[in-house]
């Protein structure tokens, strides 16, 4: 999903999560009546699970919402709403079998006529999902949501109130991952019917999950309170949640350091070290499902040009900005598909790019060659905006790497937005240059990062790639049920995508935080998923 980092990041990287926390005890609330101010990298988009893209948003509907299945504290895939399930023998259909204590925030029942609804919705066209591909495995998915075929065609039924059946249009091995994402979460059918787009609203939004919605003031803060309706509410701790939009990590980090938040799911990278120092095992790191990339415009000329989408590349010195801008808590990323993913080709055999091993001199005298025979040079400058979502790990990296193209006789300018604005544009207007952007991994399985560049995945296929050989050997293993055979279709697309390079991979994330020693139940995990039901505060 995208990084803001993503999620879809952010993507990915990839896009992370500040928190910060603070206990309230109120006279005639419980004594174990505690708050956890959890601080973002920005503010949601919005709250309609269907439209939502991000990271901030994922953890955000994580907490208000509850799918057949869930992330559990260490990222791994627990009951939800289904209290079990089963798979057909070809692989083809699970059917899930629902809880009967689970109810809405309004004391509805949830029920399996929710899913079909929500699956449907999804997929309508008119919803304007971006993000509905990624359930694509469903059968006849796709079809309903290019109108080829009416919603009542998709895989989904609910043979009775507490069955929910899926069927796949081919096997998928990462299908129940698929279903932890936001885009498989129900939303509430009676609230869409009355109040239509307002239904996020907090006075109108109903949840299924351990927490309500209250407020919402952008650029301030959102607020939810535990859901006394959620089937397993005995068991969260955490009575009231604030997310709080943190773009500068530095702010979260000093707010933690004066005793005003408990925790930040990131830290400034250029601090990585003296915080390592100064705050010992409360500084948490881990290896992280994501990958951080430019992504450059083909579409626009000059950036049409694959020799200048390969000396862009070419000319930036991975291993400096991973040392010296990211202070050692990324890794230097030479492939879209970052390392350790399951379901793909040995390591040793994974695609990268061709000069991953080559002098940074001499990829520069080939950058300066390719740009000479593009028309461009020193004696003709090239002009280029670099986009990104303000960050000062982002707006570091922008710096750097305009200093490593300056020598190839290259200007670069910046257009700096917050976060909302940044993905809205790559999304949709699509006018930039370069552009900033992230993808963590919803699910460990390479197609999560290659689908991206897919030429109808107008939603993230930010540098606008349109190969018809790549969409062909996407297709090729979605149908491929073998899973080595798989992995080497998959991998040619990668190889594909990497010579043309449409999108300029340059980190692999690792996750940061900063966790009091008062907060219990945070698990580091590769998805860097910390949901609120799982964690607790001491007083």
């Amino acid at each position: 999903m995208l990084a803001r980092f993503p999620r879809h990041a952010t993507a990915l990287a990839a896009v992370a999560f500040a928190v910060t926390i603070f206990t309230v005890v109120a006279a005639t609330a419980p004594a174990r009546a505690a708050t956890y101010v959890r601080g973002e990298q920005g503010d949601p988009e919005t709250l309609d699970p269907h439209k939502t893209s991000t990271v901030v948003e994922a953890a955000i509907l994580r907490d208000l919402l509850e799918g057949l299945v869930i992330n559990d504290a260490k990222a791994g895939i627990a009951p939800g709403v289904a209290k079990e399930w089963t798979l057909s023998d070809d692989g083809l259909t699970y059917t899930f079998t629902l809880r009967d204590d689970a109810k809405w925030s309004n004391g509805d029942p949830v029920t399996a006529d929710d899913f079909v609804y929500s699956l449907r919705r999804i997929m309508t066209p008119e919803t304007g999902a971006k993000y509905a591909n990624i359930l694509y495995p469903i059968r006849n998915a796709e079809a309903v949501n290019t109108g080829k075929l009416p919603p009542e065609e998709l895989g989904v039924a609910a043979p009775d109130p507490s069955t929910v059946v899926i069927t796949l249009g081919t096997p998928a091995p990462y299908f129940l991952e698929l279903l932890t994402h936001q885009t498989g979460l129900p939303v509430h059918r009676g609230s869409i019917e009355a109040h239509g787009a307002a239904f996020v609203q907090p006075e109108n939004m109903v949840t299924n999950g351990p927490y309500h919605l209250v407020s919402f003031a952008p650029n301030d803060k959102l607020v939810m309170e535990k859901s006394e309706t959620f089937h397993d509410a005995d068991e969260v701790a955490i009575d009231r949640v604030e997310y709080i939009p943190f773009e500068e990590r530095a702010t979260c980090l000093r707010r933690f350091e004066a005793g005003e938040v408990h925790s930040c799911a990131e830290v400034p990278r250029e601090q990585i070290a003296s915080i390592r120092e100064r705050l010992g095992d409360e500084f948490h790191i881990a290896p992280y499902l994501g990958t951080y990339y430019y992504a450059i415009n083909s579409a626009r000329a000059p950036f049409d040009d694959p020799r200048i989408r390969r000396a862009l590349s070419l000319a930036i010195d991975r291993e400096f900005l991973a040392a010296e801008i990211f202070s050692g808590s990324m890794l230097a990323g030479y492939s879209l598909v970052p390392p350790g993913i399951a379901n793909y080709v040995p390591e040793d055999e994974a695609p990268v790019l061709d000069y991953a091993d080559t002098p940074m001199l001499d990829r520069e005298d080939e950058a300066l060659r390719l740009l000479e025979d593009a028309g461009y040079g020193p004696d003709k400058p090239l002009d280029i905006e670099i986009s990104y979502n303000s960050s000062e790990d982002h707006r570091n990296a922008a710096t750097a790497i305009a200093e490593m193209w300056r020598p190839l006789g290259i200007n670069v300018t910046f257009n700096v937005r917050d976060l909302p604005a940044h993905y809205a544009n790559l999304r949709d207007a699509k006018d930039y240059d370069v552009a900033r952007a992230g993808w963590i991994g919803d699910y460990s399985d390479p197609q999560n990062f290659l689908f991206l560049n897919l030429s109808d995945n107008d939603g993230f296929n930010y540098g606008r790639y349109d190969n018809p050989e790549y969409d062909r050997l996407m297709a090729e293993a979605g149908e491929e049920t073998d899973l080595a055979a798989r992995a080497e279709l998959l991998a040619d697309a990668e190889r594909l995508f990497l010579r043309d390079m449409p999108q300029i991979p340059l980190l692999h994330y690792s996750s940061t935080a900063l966790v009091s020693s008062k907060l219990s139940g945070w698990e580091d995990n590769v998805r860097h998923v910390h949901p609120t039901r799982y964690l607790s505060l001491a007083d």
